[in-house]
């Protein structure tokens, strides 16, 4: 790819990702990512072919680096424990400690896509969605896997609602510190990304080691109730 190719495919890019984070999928329009590139349409359509194609790839030339990197750190953490369970801090560490430091790189863009991936869990879309579960498939198999076998007293089920809801502790801590105003007049700083990652690790690995809660199981309605509603 000649240079000039190269550099209007980046621009583009960093303008979807951007305009993505700030907008929304749906209220982006090509136009507007267009204009903050400096391209045209013509471009788009070149490098991607349609706006669902460039969204994939605002994705994918991120999130794969990121995946990767979970990966690794959680092979080197069972390399270094040989036959030994992992702990439960460990497994947590490699797979969002990776997302927290992407999320302090401003200058690199990985700040603003943290937040993108983020808003893909309070605007969810179709697209994005099943996209996003293929991309996730590898990493969240081996995960889980060790999760299983570092919480043997924890049921699959409760570990699978436990990281859902940890994916979105990670987002919304990496989305800024803003909502915190609703809570505080205090000025709290978001900035400081080792005080952050303290916090969010201890808060995600208490919530991993939770007391499991009291619910109980569905009853099976009676054949009789099923006669009557039948």
């Amino acid at each position: 790819m000649a240079l000039a190719e190269a550099d209007t495919r980046s621009r583009i890019l960093n303008a979807a990702e951007h305009l993505f984070m700030e907008h929304g999928f749906e209220a982006t329009t090509l136009r507007m990512i267009t204009t903050d590139a400096g391209a045209n349409l013509a471009a788009v359509n070149y490098h991607f072919g349609s706006k669902e194609a460039l969204i994939a790839e605002v994705f994918r030339r991120r999130l794969t680096w990121l995946n990767e990197q979970r990966l690794a750190a959680l092979e080197a953490a069972e390399v270094g424990a040989g036959d030994t369970a992992l702990k439960p801090r460990q497994i947590v560490e490699a797979f969002f400690g990776v997302a927290i430091r992407m999320a302090a790189d401003v200058e690199g863009g990985g700040r603003t896509f943290m937040r993108l991936l983020g808003r893909t869990y309070t605007e969810p879309s179709e697209f994005v969605r099943g996209f996003l579960a293929e991309e996730y498939a590898a990493v969240v198999i081996r995960f889980k896997a060790a999760l299983v076998r570092a919480l043997p007293d924890v049921p699959q089920e409760e570990i699978l609602w436990r990281f859902h809801f940890m994916m979105g502790a990670m987002s919304y801590a990496i989305s800024g510190a803003d909502a915190l105003h609703i809570l505080s007049d205090v000025q709290l700083d978001d900035a400081n990304t080792e005080a952050l990652y303290a916090r969010l690790m201890s808060f995600l690995i208490g919530g991993l080691r939770a007391p499991l809660p009291d619910i109980q199981p569905k009853k099976k309605p009676s054949k009789s109730r099923t006669r009557k509603a039948a």
